[in-house]
């Protein structure tokens, strides 16, 4: 399946009906007069969360929305029917933005979240309506209103608690492959994945943490390089970032660096989320090299230049299931704290050098 996590789309709310003109003229009703109905209102159309859709696929076929027209009214004062609404599904996560404006309209992060994007048209009168003591047969009615009609821009933001980042072929994916039943695309090479990838991963109390697999980061991605900053909205939502350092890279440091400078450059609050440190792929590296590289993070993270890191780096392989279990204890534990209270209200939970 495609991932798309954004698109532009075209909504018009129904066109109300008409009303008429009509009179009653029959047998035996000697008090006949006007009798034209009311049109009906045209159909609304709303946008609703579904936690059925992962991708806004959908749209990129079609891209115009129209609700259905109201009906014109009918003799003997009878109002013609309403349009129906027109329910558009979209993921759960996506935010709705005025094209025109830019302005943010409605944030559909619950199963069954409604918004209402584009009313009806009210519907026409009739002439009865325009009866009076001094205009006993009015032969005026008046047409329906157009439907509102609106350029809307939808863009999804996957909704996950922990984020995996990093360099590309850090290890992400095989992280995520590991610890739930997702199956991403692996291979030898950078930027094997291209898209964002979720995964559940089962606490030990039975409840389910949704991890999300970001494409990896290069120098430069805030401002295009790479896969571009298209896939940082992504971990906008996260409570916990995961931030894989590949331990059979050159130098540890500087791949640290890279992915925070873009952290930086990319903002929306990712400098100051909750953060866990993990050095992957422990198996290529010898019982003294692994040290040598834990220290040179933990030193990194102590110093001022570094973004803010929950505890020591942690070091894992996923190949050999080395450290999987501290690492999930560690973000059952912060997740649970953060949910307990902001970290920075906690003493010694958050520095750049616990």
């Amino acid at each position: 399946m495609q991932f798309i996590d954004q698109a532009r789309i075209a909504v018009r709310g129904g066109r109300g009906g008409d009303g008429i003109v009509a009179f009653r003229r029959e047998k035996y009703v000697p008090a006949g007069g006007p009798s034209g109905g009311d049109g009906g209102r045209g159909g609304d159309v709303l946008l609703r969360a579904d936690s059925n859709l992962q991708t806004l696929l959908d749209f990129k076929f079609r891209r115009l929305f129209a609700a259905t027209d109201g009906v014109r009214g009918g003799p003997n004062r009878s109002s013609g029917a309403s349009g129906k609404p027109l329910v558009i599904k979209v993921p759960c996560g996506t935010e709705v933005r005025d094209c025109r404006t830019g302005i943010l309209l409605g944030d559909l992060t619950t199963p069954g979240q409604e918004l209402l994007v584009a009313c009806g048209g009210r519907g026409g009168l009739g002439n009865a309506r325009y009866l009076s003591n001094r205009n006993r047969a009015p032969e005026k009615c008046t047409e329906g209103r157009d439907g509102e009609a609106w350029d809307l821009w939808l863009e999804l933001k996957l909704l996950a608690e922990v984020g995996i980042i990093g360099q590309p072929n850090a290890g992400k994916s095989t992280l995520i492959a590991v610890l739930s039943a997702a199956r991403p695309r692996i291979a030898d090479y950078p930027f094997t994945t291209l898209v964002p990838n979720l995964g559940v991963v089962r606490k030990p109390s039975g409840d389910g943490t949704v991890f999300a697999d970001i494409p990896g980061l290069i120098a430069g991605a805030a401002q295009g390089a790479g896969l571009g900053h298209e896939f940082l909205r992504h971990i906008e939502r996260t409570r916990l970032l995961l931030h894989l350092v590949d331990g059979s890279g050159e130098d540890v440091v500087a791949d640290l660096r890279v992915v925070e400078e873009e952290l930086r450059a990319y903002g929306h609050g990712l400098v100051t989320r909750p953060r866990l440190v993990v050095l992957s792929k422990a198996e290529l590296l010898d019982p003294v090299n692994l040290e040598e590289s834990l220290a040179a993070l933990k030193g990194h993270l102590a110093s001022p230049e570094a973004l803010p890191s929950l505890g020591a780096p942690l070091a894992i392989s996923a190949a050999t299931g080395q450290g999987l279990e501290a690492l999930k204890a560690a973000v059952w534990r912060i997740l649970e704290a953060e949910a307990n209270g902001p970290a920075d209200d906690r003493p010694g939970e958050r520095s750049n050098a616990s």
